[in-house]
């Protein structure tokens, strides 16, 4: 997974740990590879 995000295996453990805050642009990229896409609604 960190060599098709470009990253280092470090990265992917804190997108993984449910305790870190990541990026969305980052949550976005690792989504993409699973064949998801993040969607953000404000109701």
């Amino acid at each position: 997974m960190a060599a098709l995000l470009k990253t280092s295996r470090s990265q992917v453990d804190t997108i993984l740990d449910p305790k870190r805050d990541i990026t969305l642009s980052s949550l976005q990229r690792a989504a993409a590879l699973v064949g998801q896409r993040v969607v953000i609604e404000l109701v």
